[in-house]
């Protein structure tokens, strides 16, 4: 070969290298058949030492020994065991895989942890990542052209945002699940005509903005919000005519919250987020230093009851393979206790859960030591956990997003749990 042909050839290499390398991981990488994800945030740090991976027993009172806070019970999974307020779950854990080996490196500090886990990257100085819920809309947008993709049963925040993807790809929020979004229910003197009128006054001023300006995007969204100002989008939030042992398994603020999320999903909402906000019922939520650990157990005992209700009810309406319900959140506790009996913060090692969504579910995935306190066996990095719920729902987690005219893959070189797909 002489100088010529060899440089053409190393040319061509270096042009389909990398091309063909993403294409041979594209078809290696699973898909999944879910259609919607509810998205259940914990916030605070559930400890995983006190649920989803119990280990030997502990004690808050001095002379303090380092475990569990409560007894471990088995589950429907042979050699899978939860501890003892998980009690319903116990007995769907067949449906549930509790990832025991989630990591991340971001530091034990509430809001930067938050940020990661929602958007898989650290918080940077010159770029707006957007978060899963944002990324979802983006690739999947609604099953239904009638209601938004993104929904947010909390309170809104840039790690829950659309990031560099524009407000297009933001969520609606609603805090009073009775009343639902603020804002979408129109004013008795607002009728049709009225509103068409409007709508023919912004015509002309909207007319000559740039299609990818910001004010565009803003523009975007107020069409989207007039488009949902109505009797037909807002029915979601009336439980009323939800059956009562529907309703007596939802109890409660958080169960409104999931029984909502189950009926946004069911008319066509691609991905939920549901905040896990029971009034602080313990003092601390589910940062449990000091005090709060002494009523942690009311927390666990009403995920336990919501959860597996949820999970039952999709199920029931044949909805379960189809949703991808995830507990997430920002890191974990570690096995020791503070000096006023609650935990502290730990993200070396830390449990979230999936359940339904169409995967090979396997009671728990994961080992941690005696004392979940480090990793045994099969890290997931919060990058691995995010290519499984990409996965999950048909998305590529290495395909590539632009921020302006920088590609950006939607995860930070995360690899789906294959086990779950197999």
């Amino acid at each position: 070969m002489n100088r010529r042909s060899f440089l053409k050839t190393s040319a061509f290499a270096s042009l389909a290298g990398p091309a063909l390398a993403n294409t041979t991981h594209v078809a290696s990488m699973p898909k999944g058949k879910a259609e919607h994800c509810i998205f259940i945030w914990l916030g605070g740090g559930m400890s995983q030492i006190d649920t989803f991976d119990p280990k030997r027993r502990g004690t808050g009172k001095k002379p303090m020994v380092a475990g569990s806070d409560y007894e471990s019970i088995p589950t429907v999974v042979p050699g899978v065991n939860v501890t003892e307020h998980l009690g319903n779950c116990a007995k769907l854990m067949d449906r549930m895989t509790a990832v025991r080996t989630v990591h991340h490196g971001s530091g034990q500090e509430h809001a930067i942890a938050t940020n990661f886990v929602h958007t898989g990257r650290p918080i940077s100085g010159s770029t707006i990542y957007p978060s899963i819920g944002s990324i979802v809309a983006h690739q999947r947008g609604s099953a239904n052209p009638k209601v938004p993709a993104y929904m947010l049963i909390g309170f809104p925040s840039v790690s829950r945002g659309p990031g560099f993807l524009g407000s297009k790809y933001g969520n609606i929020y609603l805090t009073d699940v009775k009343a639902g979004p603020a804002g979408f229910t129109r004013p008795e003197y607002l009728d049709t005509k009225r509103m068409d009128a409007r709508k023919q006054l912004l015509e002309p001023i909207t007319a000559g903005v740039p299609k990818d300006s910001t004010i565009a995007d803003y523009e975007s969204a107020q069409v989207e919000a007039l488009r949902l100002a109505g009797p037909e989008f807002i029915r979601n939030f009336d439980l009323s005519n939800e059956p009562s042992d529907i309703r007596n398994g939802y109890a409660g603020e958080f169960g409104e919250r999931c029984l909502v999320a189950r009926r946004l999903i069911q008319d066509g909402v691609r991905f939920v987020e549901v905040s896990h906000n029971p009034g602080w019922v313990n003092g601390t939520g589910w940062d449990t230093h000091n005090a709060g650990q002494l009523q942690q157990h009311v927390l666990i005992r009403e995920l336990d009851q919501v959860l597996a209700t949820l999970i039952k009810d999709l199920e029931q309406k044949k909805l379960l393979d189809k949703t991808l319900v995830v507990v997430a959140t920002e890191f974990g506790r570690p096995p020791e206790f503070d000096g006023g009996g609650g935990r502290g913060h730990q993200a070396a090692a830390f449990t979230m859960v999936l359940a339904g969504g169409g995967l090979n579910h396997k009671g728990a995935y994961g080992t941690t030591d005696d004392l979940s306190k480090k990793i045994a066996e099969k890290p997931v990095s919060t990058p691995d956990f995010h290519a499984t719920i990409h996965a999950a729902l048909g998305i590529n987690p290495s395909h590539e997003l632009m921020d302006s005219t920088r590609p950006v893959p939607i995860t930070d070189g995360g690899v789906p749990i294959a086990a779950l797909f197999t």
